[in-house]
């Protein structure tokens, strides 16, 4: 059977059961889109695309799934950089197709002609400038086997627009094999007998679970393992909902930001057994105090990231899944009934805290507490990046897997909203939320345009203090509170800027407010945005400032 090109990556992305792209055409894909015409096939129109590129994670995160992104040549493709760089860092798998201009104009500066296999190749797993017409439908095959496989990434593939109206025969490949690309996914059985003797004879062990424990599935594994053998556990940002947030042995999340127990229980732990994890610098703080009592388990299927930040004494590479299911059959109680009841004590009497008084400025923790008392848990959430983002992983409780969706290494403000619109397509009937600041929700406030024109129901909560928040708040406490440049005074009306793209705003200014705006939000039907207004001053606390021991928290008076 003989396809163009253009048809070829169709039907290759048939062959991957792809329900959904997203994308924005340009002059070198025109020929990709006549055929998504033709096809019929379910695509999504962002209005710009980092809109695009950050829906393809979010649903991807949402899912489980390979997101798919289309752009064309030169700036539609540069624009996909920063969404590729997102996940990227959190290891995310999303296939990426670029236009590119014809081969003969190749490296002549043509009109739109960028390299971005060169300028995307250290933010992602693989990427293909494609040469050959014979070779696509295995480059396409090859990009979602590196994408989804082993530790998850972004491919992208570059397609000249002569090559997309080629014909050759077509004959989709259903079995990969490269020879450099052999991931681990099954831990070395002598490590993993090690490992459970360790932990046996522990007295004050920790699980420390970070997104690759979401990634693989190993929820049920990782909470089974914390109630057979009673570890506590602490989860990194994108390991959140990888055990239950109501679970009464989750200590909240570690580092900067961190709950005092987790912080606490880290530095006094004997054994911590890192689960998925790559000890990012905003978890451990100045590296040489770090968990400084602990041996270090550590499970990952990167060998790169074992020993890359801190030192291991015993590594175990494979799928976290598969080794938890290993390990569970092996595993043994030790005596850690003192550990739990000092660490559940350390819970008990060092909770998060803020006040919220009536008459007072509209606390946006508060904001946070009534979206998930109202919401029972039970909604997405995806959030930018910024103060809003910490509130939210402090004072929502994430029950499930994959309901936090936010961007954990490369901090991506103007993600939330169009990750949300994945994830919304991902699951049209689960009640998707944004959490967004009033700086990060400009950054892509133009994608309500396409949440309207596709009904896409997403509900958007900006936490607005007319500040850069998180930059406020550092200025306050490490450059004695100079605010330079980041005051948002004269940002728009969000309630009318949401009107104005056809969608509804409700605000809130005090707390008798919140509860009647929230309630109005999920009551109406498709994209809502709800303005809360809040304190300007209020702080993200506890805080550990830069290269400081993660025990040195800065707290409130009323903390």
């Amino acid at each position: 059977m003989k396809l163009t090109g253009a048809q070829m990556v169709l039907a290759c992305l048939e062959e991957e059961n792809v329900d959904i792209i997203f994308g924005y055409p340009g002059g070198a894909v025109l020929t990709l889109y006549d055929e998504i015409f033709k096809k019929g096939i379910k695509h999504i129109l962002t209005r710009h695309e980092q809109g695009a590129v950050h829906a393809a994670d979010g649903y991807a995160r949402a899912s489980g799934k390979t997101g798919v992104v289309f752009a064309t040549s030169g700036p539609g493709a540069t624009n996909l950089v920063t969404g590729i760089a997102t996940a990227y860092m959190d290891s995310i798998p999303l296939v990426a197709i670029t236009g590119q201009v014809a081969k003969p104009f190749i490296g002549t500066d043509a009109f739109q002609e960028a390299d971005i296999t060169g300028i995307t190749m250290p933010i992602t797993k693989h990427n293909y400038l494609v040469r050959d017409i014979n070779e696509l439908p295995m480059i396409l095959k090859e990009a979602f086997h590196i994408a989804g496989t082993g530790r998850k990434g972004p491919v992208l593939i570059d397609i000249p627009k002569d090559l997309q109206v080629e014909e050759a025969d077509f004959v989709y490949p259903h079995k990969v094999e490269i020879s450099t690309y052999k991931p681990t996914y099954e831990g070395h059985p002598g490590q993993i007998a090690k490992a459970s003797s360790v932990i046996r004879k522990a007295k004050r062990p920790l699980l420390y679970a970070g997104g690759g424990v979401i990634s693989s599935a190993a929820h049920e594994e990782l909470l089974e393992l914390s109630r057979r053998a009673s570890i506590p556990v602490t989860t990194t940002l994108t390991g959140m909902g990888g055990v239950p947030g109501d679970y009464e042995l989750f200590l909240g999340m570690p580092g900067m930001h961190g709950t005092y127990a987790a912080n606490n229980a880290i530095n006094e732990s004997d054994l911590l057994i890192a689960v998925g994890a790559r000890f990012d610098d905003r978890v451990t703080g100045k590296l040489n105090t770090f968990a400084p009592q602990a041996q270090i388990i550590h499970i990952d299927i990167d060998p790169a990231e074992i020993g890359k930040n801190i030192k291991t004494h015993l590594p175990i590479v494979g799928d976290v899944k598969n080794v938890l299911k290993e390990m569970l059959k092996r595993v043994k109680p030790g005596e850690t009934e003192q550990w739990c009841e000092k660490v559940l004590a350390w819970k008990k009497d060092y909770p998060l805290r803020y006040r919220q008084q009536a008459g007072d400025c509209l606390k946006p923790q508060y904001v946070i507490e009534e979206l998930y008392r109202r919401t029972k848990g039970e909604a997405i959430i995806t959030t930018d990046v910024g103060q809003h983002q910490m509130w939210a992983a402090q004072y929502y409780r994430f029950n499930n897997p994959r309901t936090l969706i936010s961007s954990g290494g490369l901090g991506t403000m103007g993600f939330g909203f169009p990750a949300a619109m994945g994830a919304q397509m991902a699951f049209p009937e689960k009640l998707v939320i944004c959490i967004a600041g009033d700086g990060s929700i400009q950054m892509n406030s133009q994608e309500l345009a396409t949440a309207v024109c596709y009904n896409i129901p997403v509900k958007i909560a900006i936490i607005n203090n007319q500040y850069l928040g998180m930059v406020r708040q550092w200025q306050k406490f490490f450059y004695d509170g100079r605010y330079s440049q980041s005051c948002l005074a004269g940002s728009p009306d969000f309630v009318r800027l949401a009107e104005a793209y056809g969608a509804s705003g409700f605000r809130a200014k005090s707390p008798e407010d919140v509860g009647a705006v929230i309630e109005n939000a999920l009551n109406t039907p498709g994209p809502v945005v709800m303005d809360f207004q809040v304190d300007p001053e209020e702080n993200v606390l506890p805080m550990v400032a830069p290269n400081t021991s993660i025990v040195e928290m800065i707290g409130g008076e009323e903390r």
